[in-house]
């Protein structure tokens, strides 16, 4: 290995180049400012390459076999359609990720950014060395921004390896599993779990909680559990993994419900129980950065750490584990670092499951209006009553606003439905905005739409409901 010992002066260094890291490099070079990013993996990070993107690849393939397959209310008979794996594999991959890393490098490139591939540690709070395959580089830099992501969790006795596997090895099996067993029931295992439900997997979920998707209200998570059991699914709340055997062609899970020990049997299992920051390999204890207790990177409301020229975004800070959380972050620090007056005061944050139906909420909610004792009124539609998801057969699901009493501002709202994870966005709008139910119900919506239905929940809030 050839060993830098000479300093490269550099203005910003971006660590990591997944949805937070990339958009940081790229609104901080709009910004005039000289980038490098240094990346360990493929462009694009966890979420472009083995996470958000390639799991809505599969979920859109399950989607479309299953409406193959299965009686339709169109009148359409489909005979003899089948899905060739590899095929879907190859599309996953070289249409859908290929095409989007390829892109965004492009954008890197475009705006002049800087790309190393390798592993960046810190030496102290001004300089970072970074090796690659053949070389190590001390880069010495005036701003530096972390966006390093998370990576899964592992618990005791389900190593990955074999017919163990993460969110990523799930991605890129060999065949799709006739038995599929998920520990965990969040977002990510249920999406998964939905996915090759559609594919034709048959479903065990283990979860340790009282229900799946525990950051959705139960009014929501029944319509999924609804489906799930139509599918054939098995879901075991309440219930503890304990240990896996495996063998050439199955694994077998023991897991502890409702007082007793009992094991399941399949083809793979997909443990899918949380993520953890990837903050351990970084240096960090060689610089003056200060970390909670989860390992976190804390941070203020420019994303700036304890160490003024080091900021921190995405998976390594305090919040929701969200893409798009982590680009925002990266364009309030990008203009945090280029001297503009700005602070992270994102009043809502969107949350979506990409199951079936889909799932979506922001700010508050029926629980936490309860909870904090709030004067808010909450006004739910059916997509039963709206038009166009009455000729998509998709009328399953509500959409729910909910406002202030006095003033009637958008304080929250969930979807559960078609489009769930598009529509969320007039909430998310809305509420930023500080804009009432009837600034919803006086904006003209195209008919027939799904976005209807939302302009009907807004006048249900106003009182002066016309279709329900």
């Amino acid at each position: 290995m050839v060993v830098g010992t000479q300093a490269r002066a550099v203005d910003t260094v971006i660590i990591g180049s997944g949805p937070g890291g990339y958009v940081a490099a790229i609104r901080a070079a709009e910004l005039g400012q000289s980038v490098t990013i240094v990346e360990r993996g493929n462009i694009g990070g966890v979420c472009l390459n083995v996470g958000c993107i390639p799991s809505k690849a599969l979920i859109s393939a399950g989607h479309a076999l299953h409406a193959a397959t299965h009686d339709s209310p169109f009148g359409l008979t489909i005979t003899g359609a089948k899905l060739d794996w590899e095929k879907t594999q190859a599309w996953k991959q070289n249409t859908v990720v290929n095409t989007l890393t390829g892109g965004v490098e492009m954008l890197l490139k475009k705006h002049n950014v800087e790309i190393i591939r390798g592993e960046a540690r810190f030496n102290d709070n001004q300089t970072v060395n970074v090796i690659t395959s053949d070389t190590s580089e001390l880069l010495e830099f005036k701003h530096a921004i972390i966006a390093t992501g998370s990576h899964p969790i592992e618990i005791p006795g389900f190593k990955f390896e074999g017919r163990v596997v993460d969110s990523t090895g799930v991605l890129s099996l060999p065949e799709i599993p006739e038995h599929l067993i998920v520990i965990g029931g969040g977002v990510i295992g249920t999406e998964l779990a939905g996915a090759y439900a559609n594919l034709g997997s048959r479903i065990t979920i283990i979860e340790g909680l009282p229900k799946i998707l525990n950051g959705f209200d139960d009014e929501m998570v029944k319509v999924i559990v609804s489906d799930f059991k139509e599918k054939g699914a098995e879901i075991v709340t309440s219930a503890k993994a304990k240990s896996v055997t495996q063998d050439e062609n199955a694994v077998t899970v023991t897991y502890e419900a409702a007082g007793e020990e009992q094991t399941v049997r399949g083809d793979y299992v997909l443990v899918s129980v949380g993520r953890h920051p990837n903050t351990n390999n970084l240096g960090l204890n060689a610089t003056d950065i200060k970390l909670t207790d989860r390992g976190l990177i804390e941070t203020d409301n420019q994303q700036q750490t304890s160490v003024p020229n080091i900021y921190a975004i995405g998976d390594v800070v305090a919040g929701p584990a969200l893409a798009h959380k982590a680009s925002y972050e990266g364009k309030v620090t990008a203009a945090a670092i280029a001297g503009q007056d700005v602070i992270n005061c994102a009043v809502a944050i969107p949350a979506v499951a990409y199951t079936e139906p889909e799932l979506a909420t922001v700010g508050e909610t029926p629980d936490s209006v309860k909870a904090k004792g709030l004067n808010a009124k909450i006004s739910k539609f059916p997509f039963a009553a709206n038009g166009r998801a009455i000729t998509m057969q998709s009328t399953e699901g509500f959409i729910r606003i909910i406002t202030d009493k006095t003033s009637h501002i958008v304080i929250g709202g969930q979807i559960v439905g078609p489009g769930a994870s598009d529509l969320i966005s007039q909430l998310s709008l809305a509420m930023e905005n500080g804009l009432t139910s009837e600034d919803i119900s006086l904006t003209i919506h195209p008919h027939p739409s799904l976005g209807e239905a939302i302009m009907d929940t807004a006048e249900l809030a106003d009182g002066l409901p016309i279709h329900i």
